[in-house]
């Protein structure tokens, strides 16, 4: 009697596996196409300038990077 009243929370785990209902077996996640006509220029523009500021200072890194191994080899 004590085995089975500790093992009745678990009963739900060994129970065979139901497949969902047709309307609840859609994604949670996905609600409508994203709007393509219209698209969120903030959004754009800060995409597009973080882009450009971090490849302007990843070359502009390197440039200095080139620099102080040129200088420390002596082969500038």
């Amino acid at each position: 009697m004590a085995a089975s009243a500790l093992l009745r929370p678990f009963s739900r785990l060994r129970a065979p596996a139901r497949l969902p209902s047709g309307s609840s077996a859609r994604s949670k996640f996905y609600v409508r196409e994203p709007p393509n006509d219209k698209p969120d220029w903030l959004k754009v523009g800060l995409t597009v300038g973080t882009t450009v500021f971090m490849w302007v200072y990843l070359i502009k890194q390197h440039h200095e990077d080139v620099l102080e191994y040129k200088r420390r080899n002596g082969l500038e």
